[in-house]
């Protein structure tokens, strides 16, 4: 199998403080591969350490190369997408604005964007994005990282907060980006993971402690219990 990313040792630091230990995974060139754990455990903290937004040490290849000595702008201009936990977009800026910014291709995808989320980069694109709801700015986040031709796409907690509704339709988009690019979620929600991912990475405590099918940890509910301290029972 072909890996478009390949993490081997890394650790990873905050203010000294080593908040991952030991984290070694790949992630094949297609489809998407879930990151879970307990809170605290040290999922956000891995792909921060990825992109080097935290001081780290290991082995990161992209496609065959190194690029943990880079920095993040760097990781990124290679291809390398990123849809933060918090969203971090510019409040005071329209939406049209916020995805004028993330562009770095000569050609962007606006056409994909727009049609994957029509609400808000058409509908809304004049409106600043502080006041979106909730689910409109995770979505403004995800056209902002789909609006050029990644290699790899980094998710962080995309449905963290939302209503069911919004989470849904946060999971469709997901599932349509990933028909064109191997995408690494962060995601706590079960259900969702049951819809999108083929492959899991558990951390616990800096460290993987298991990595396989999600439906081989997902049908066994005392092994997802064990490992993520919920009940494994995914709803209908």
């Amino acid at each position: 199998m072909n890996h478009v990313l390949t993490v081997s040792h890394l650790a990873g630091r905050i203010g000294g403080q080593l908040v991952v230990e030991d984290v070694s995974f790949e992630v094949p060139a297609t489809g998407v591969t879930a990151v879970l754990g307990r809170n605290g455990v040290g999922k956000t903290s891995t792909i921060k350490s990825i992109l080097g937004l935290i001081q780290r040490t290991g082995e990161v290849t992209l496609e065959g190369r190194r690029i943990d000595h880079l920095p993040t702008h760097r990781i990124v201009q290679l291809g390398v997408g990123y849809v933060p936990e918090d969203r971090e977009l510019f409040s005071g800026l329209t939406v049209a604005e916020n995805l004028s910014l993330a562009i770095r291709q000569k050609n962007p995808r606006l056409d994909f964007v727009r049609e994957l989320f029509p609400e808000v980069c058409v509908e809304r694109a004049q409106q600043r994005a502080g006041t979106l709801s909730g689910g409109q700015q995770q979505m403004v986040s995800l056209a902002r990282a789909l609006i050029n031709d990644n290699r790899i796409l980094l998710v962080d907690e995309p449905t963290k907060g939302l209503a069911p509704k919004i989470v849904d339709e946060v999971a469709v988009a997901l599932r349509e980006a990933s028909n064109t690019v191997p995408i690494v979620l962060v995601e706590q929600n079960l259900k969702v993971i049951d819809a999108l991912a083929e492959r899991v990475v558990v951390i616990d405590a800096g460290r993987v402690v298991h990595t396989g099918p999600a439906r081989e940890l997902l049908d066994d509910p005392a092994r997802v219990q064990q490992l993520l301290g919920v009940h494994g029972e995914v709803a209908a």
